[in-house]
């Protein structure tokens, strides 16, 4: 006999929500409030401002590998806690969320798609917050070139696609309709959050990681796209993982020229 536990109160969703959130993305946003304020009263322009994406944490090589790699699946701990947590009521989590392979060719291809349709205009919007003065210049990779940099690079970029999507869309969106949420809360509650904790990078990464979460969280969402009223959170991490491939590894092979422009390095 299969016993299933009763559905969290209200109380206790609403404070499982923030410890997950205070263990995870909200942190990252608290610290990147934080971040901006100190930043717009430093007396220097945010366009002469710089944020580093991929530090490096030794000067010496194997030991900055450990720490690369140590960061890397620390940062995804949370991912796993919010599985447990969702499982609790012996459901399959990873069916649910659309965490599984049941559809590998449609998911990689609505994530193309997606990265396409957030990936052009954002570096355009990242330009033109640049010109601007509301965007810091972002230096996409601070580590020395070692035979592992590009895997960690990698690792970092699915690292950072499997943590905001399972954590700001699946897990929120699943919590917020215990809480009775509707559609359009949930969608501006996660691409505030999405926001949020990319404003160390200035005030236009913020705007242009709201408009990224408003996409995602409606695509998640939306009867349209997702195949027998299954939600597929799949083609969102492909999505973002592509992004920051290009973001960490591919800017390098931009022209040094356009990135002096785009304020690249």
């Amino acid at each position: 006999m299969t016993v299933t536990e009763p559905p969290l109160s209200r109380r206790r969703t609403i404070a499982e929500v923030w410890i997950v959130l205070g263990l995870s993305l909200g942190q990252s946003g608290v610290y990147a409030l934080v971040n901006i304020v100190a930043r717009l009263t430093a007396g220097t322009p945010l366009a002469e401002q710089t944020a580093t994406l991929n530090a490096s944490q030794s000067e010496r090589p194997y030991l900055d590998l450990v720490y690369q790699v140590l960061s890397i699946g620390f940062a995804l701990v949370p991912v796993a806690l919010v599985l447990y947590l969702l499982s609790a009521n012996g459901r399959s989590v990873t069916r649910s969320l659309g965490l599984d392979g049941s559809r590998p060719w449609r998911d990689v291809g609505w994530g193309f798609a997606l990265a396409a349709t957030i990936g052009i205009p954002g570096l355009a919007f990242y330009a033109l917050g640049r010109a601007v003065g509301i965007t810091v210049e972002v230096q996409a990779s601070a580590l020395d070139t070692y035979w592992w940099t590009v895997p960690v690079l990698l690792l970092s970029a699915f690292q950072n696609g499997l943590l905001e999507e399972v954590i700001a869309v699946g897990y929120l969106y699943e919590r917020t309709r215990d809480l009775g949420w509707n559609r359009v809360k949930f969608i501006v509650a996660s691409s505030l959050l999405r926001g949020s904790y990319h404003l160390y990078q200035g005030i236009g990464p913020f705007i242009g990681n709201v408009v990224m979460g408003v996409v995602f969280s409606w695509f998640y969402t939306s009867p349209r796209f997702q195949p027998e009223g299954r939600r597929r959170i799949i083609p969102l991490v492909v999505a973002h993982t592509l992004l920051d491939v290009v973001a960490f590894v591919g800017y390098a092979l931009v022209p040094a020229e356009w990135r002096e422009a785009l304020g690249i390095r």
